[in-house]
């Protein structure tokens, strides 16, 4: 695979495309499982862990479910390479950070990952662009039947399948939304949200997941328990629950463009010609001026600007991304010219009116 070519387009989770994609921008399900014959990863010595990385590498090379699966043995990768694919969501931080034999598994269309001795021997996700839950469980309950017709999984009659984190074990299932809520975060009511949802037992995490923050007013919305539970049981409570978090988001901005839609014109003006005209940016600035723009461009405040547009400039701005479209690694304060510079350019070639 080859990750420069992944420069061009933007990562499936920001493609800009399936249902209520202007504010849930992606839909992840992600399934956690061991091998039987191997203590967990945790517990794992350097051997055994080369052993499961070679053994589950020879199996998934040769699966027929899904879409092809291209190899990337993560431990030789460089650090600008991991960090380009967790920027992508493809691996997670833990993997790209952790030592010793590990690899990962990447469709070409971006839509299904594996991870391969990360917490759990096996972490696969499938991510669809918007709201689309039930694609994305169909897809993945098939990969991980073909999966299990290779391999044993560590599964117990009284307590499901078995992870090294006991949070995960049951269903091994972590099922999430990728959701943009500026407006109630202008609005001040995002906190009243967070708390509605912790009592009915959904988490709230940030861009790329647990302990990172919410960038661009971008929040990941999950279930916390997967003991006691069915798949179709904690698809169906996010599937209840995460409409009415995009009605309270359609409501604010309303709100907004109707009472107070001057003060959000200056705001998307601002960002815009910020982002137009700044010499020095950090990623963080960049995440929350990119973030009103797309709330500009959703509500119409901005004319020849799309959704895409704005989605392929969150991700090109990212760190690693923006070092591999450049061509060289650059240290912080060249990343900050650069990024300025990037978006100077690329924001003279999309062209844009402010409304």
């Amino acid at each position: 695979m080859n990750l420069d070519s992944m420069t061009k387009i933007p990562g499936e989770w920001l493609r800009g495309v399936g249902p209520e994609a202007d504010i849930v921008t992606s839909s992840r399900i992600r399934l956690a499982r061991n091998l039987s014959s191997y203590p967990f990863s945790n517990r794992a010595s350097t051997h055994q862990k080369a052993e499961i990385e070679q053994s589950l590498r020879d199996k998934l090379q040769k699966l027929d479910a899904g879409p092809k699966l291209e190899h990337l043995h993560v431990s030789s990768l460089s650090s600008l390479d991991r960090q380009f694919l967790v920027e992508r969501q493809l691996i997670s931080r833990e993997l790209a950070n952790s030592d010793g034999p590990r690899s990962a598994f990447v469709s070409e269309t971006e839509t299904i990952s594996i991870m391969i001795n990360e917490e759990d021997h096996l972490r696969m996700q499938v991510m669809r662009s918007g709201f689309s839950l039930d694609d994305a469980w169909t897809d993945i309950d098939t990969l991980d039947d073909a999966i299990e017709q290779k391999v044993n999984y560590a599964f117990s009659d009284e307590f499901g399948y078995l992870t090294a984190c006991p949070t995960n074990v049951g269903t091994g299932m972590r099922a999430s939304v990728m959701m943009h809520l500026p407006a109630l975060v202008l609005t001040k009511q995002i906190e009243k949200v967070f708390r509605a949802l912790q009592k009915i037992n959904l988490a709230v995490r940030g861009l790329y997941g647990e302990g990172s923050r919410a960038s661009g007013d971008f929040y990941q919305i999950s279930n916390q328990v997967t003991l006691g539970k069915s798949e179709t049981q904690i698809l169906g409570e996010i599937r209840e629950d995460i409409p009415q978090i995009i009605t309270y988001e359609r409501q604010a901005r309303d709100t907004l463009s109707r009472d107070s839609r001057q003060a959000l014109q200056d705001r998307v003006s601002r960002a815009y010609g910020t982002l137009s005209s700044a010499t020095m940016m950090t990623s963080e600035e960049t995440m929350d001026l990119l973030s009103s723009v797309r709330l500009g461009v959703n509500l119409g405040l901005l004319d020849d600007l799309n959704i895409h547009a704005v989605n392929d400039l969150f991700i090109s701005t990212q760190p690693a991304h923006l070092q591999k479209i450049m061509g060289s690694p650059l240290d912080g304060e060249e990343r900050n010219s650069a990024r300025a510079k990037f978006l100077r350019s690329r924001l003279r070639e999309l062209g844009s009116n402010l409304n």
